[in-house]
């Protein structure tokens, strides 16, 4: 599947926007620069999550909790 996604910093730069491919999974692998947060909004076909995510160090890696609705 294809998703929308958006994500933009806190500062409001905005980072990605961009249409990825979900793997087989149902993944999307995003690559975000180090010790920030970030406001991250996945879209598709009308359903859409909205989250604030982090890279500080210990944060997770694998982020399993946004759900499209």
């Amino acid at each position: 599947m294809s998703e929308d996604v958006f994500v933009i910093d806190m500062d409001g730069n905005v980072v990605i926007v961009d249409t990825l491919i979900t793997g087989a999974n149902g993944f999307i692998d995003l690559w975000l620069p180090r010790d920030k947060q970030f406001r991250i909004s996945v879209h598709h076909e009308g359903m859409k999550v909205e989250s604030i995510i982090s890279t500080i160090a210990n944060d997770g890696t694998c982020i399993t909790t946004l759900q499209l609705m």
